[in-house]
């Protein structure tokens, strides 16, 4: 992690922050707002400085408003010191079929509630480190997963708890590549995920491990960071 980042965990400031455009082909399809923060606590909660545990909580809100109905999803992750899931609450809104899904950890498995309108259903995933949230419309979540990439393939096991599967995910940072961001040419970290439904996802991050796009080229998808104001 880069010093910048430490800096800001220090501070408790976000780590990271912003907007990414989700684009099929060349429409845009959705807008999706997300939020790093870390905190650092010892036992007890309390801050510690030395020795204190550093916690991540990755907050995303997307929305797809391109067609009707509206659907908006919510997901919220904490994050424990080894960047593992330790608990999810993830609201998705959609007049169809609205539902609340809850995920905690507990010796070794990660337990998932679904609660319905009518219905609640519990399912519980082996969650054997290193372990993920992902989901398949959600784009920020690939952002954790990003941190598993090593200059050899890492195996990852991914939970995609609103589909109830589990996925097995190879993981590999390629280092510093030519790319595009917003139409302009791009030197950034390029991270690539295979395996599960997608396939093959790309993940590219800047100098200061900020995630700046992500790629699924089976989906003819890509979601890309929006400039700052």
């Amino acid at each position: 992690m880069s010093a910048l980042l430490l800096a800001l965990v220090a501070l408790q400031s976000p780590v990271d922050e912003g907007t990414l455009m989700v684009r099929e082909d060349t429409a845009e399809i959705a807008r999706e707002a997300f939020r790093l923060t870390a905190a650092r606590a010892g036992t007890g909660g309390r801050e510690t400085g030395a020795g204190a545990d550093t916690r991540w909580k990755l907050a995303t809100t997307i929305r797809y408003d391109r067609s009707r109905p509206v659907v908006v999803l919510d997901p919220i992750v904490e994050l424990g010191p080894d960047s593992n899931p330790v608990s999810l609450e993830y609201t998705v809104a959609d007049p169809r079929e609205p539902l609340r899904i809850l995920g905690q950890l507990t010796h070794g498995r990660f337990v998932v509630r679904l609660l319905g309108r009518r219905t609640e259903r519990a399912r519980e995933f082996p969650a054997v480190p290193p372990t993920v949230i992902v989901d398949d419309s959600v784009f920020a979540l690939y952002l954790p997963v990003a941190w598993q990439g090593r200059e050899r393939p890492v195996t990852v096991t991914a939970i995609v708890p609103r589909s109830g599967r589990r996925e097995v995910l190879t993981v590999q940072d390629l280092g510093v590549e030519s790319t595009t961001l917003n139409r302009s040419p791009a030197s950034l970290r390029h991270v690539t995920v295979t395996g599960g439904e997608n396939g093959l996802v790309h993940l590219w991050l800047g100098g200061d491990g900020r995630l700046a796009r992500v790629e699924i080229p089976s989906r003819r998808l890509v979601a890309e960071r929006v400039p700052a104001p």
